[in-house]
Formats: structure tokens, sequence, C-alpha cells
């Protein structure tokens, strides 16, 4: 089952704090049972031009990292991949650490692999999938 959309919010900004508070060594734990981890990715609003900070599940995928622009199912996209196609040079936070990333969308190999990272770590990304009417887009979050 998937927690509702104001449930989901709470406990984001939860992480976010204890993130911020930790210096990025904590998290809540997740139930992917380690596949999937926590980054913050740093954004700037492609409408309002303030940073902006999201907490977001990732995978590994060689020197890149994959996130998917699921959006709890819902048919809109979420903001921060909107203000990546807007802007793609970004930063992400892994732990203490602060990258310089920039995002593209996966090829249909890439998405396919991490697609079932994602699904394997947590049954509700399938359920996003079928929820939404839109193909939900995997992103490559590249070093730069």
């Amino acid at each position: 089952m998937i927690p509702p959309r104001w449930m989901l919010r709470i406990l984001w900004a939860e992480d976010k704090l204890l993130s911020r508070l930790s210096g990025g060594r904590l998290a809540l734990p997740n139930r992917s049972g380690g596949i999937l981890r926590t980054l913050f990715l740093r954004t700037i609003g492609r409408r309002s031009g303030e940073p902006k900070r999201n907490g977001l599940y990732y995978v590994e995928d060689g020197p890149n990292l994959g996130v998917v622009a699921s959006n709890a199912g819902r048919d809109a996209e979420p903001a921060w991949w909107l203000n990546l196609q807007a802007q793609p040079d970004a930063e992400v936070e892994v732990g203490k650490e602060v990258r310089p990333i920039r995002a593209r969308r996966a090829t249909t190999e890439e998405a396919a692999r991490i697609w079932q990272q994602f699904v394997a770590g947590d049954s509700g990304y399938a359920e996003y999938e079928r929820r939404t009417t839109r193909a939900i887009p995997v992103v490559i979050l590249e070093p730069r």
C-alpha cells in the first residue's frame, strides 16, 4: 500500500531535517533493504529562480546515479524533473559529499535496468506505474 501524499511529505520533511542536523550521516530507514538510498537534489526553480532541495531515492549505475521521476504515481511530472529539464546542471548531496551533476533522461536500456532495481527495492514503484497514465521517466545524474 502506498501512503497518502500528506504522509509522504511529512516523512520526506523529517528525512531532510535529520540529514541536515546530522551533516548527511543519518537518514530515515526505507523498506528497500539497502537497494535504494537517499540523496538530496539541489536544483534551481525554473520559474522562481530560487534554490530547491528534494530528497530522492537513487541507485548507482557505474559512475552515474539513477533516479525515478515517479511523483508517487501522479499524472503530473514532479517539479524537480521539470527544473532539471530547464537547467540540467545541478548538484546532489550524497551523505556529506556534494557532487556537481548533469541530468538527462535515461536511454531505453538504462531505464529498464534502473527501473527493475527500483521495483526490487520497493514494490510501490510498480504500483506508481499502474496508477499513472504517463510514462515515468528514469533520470541519469552524470558527474560533471
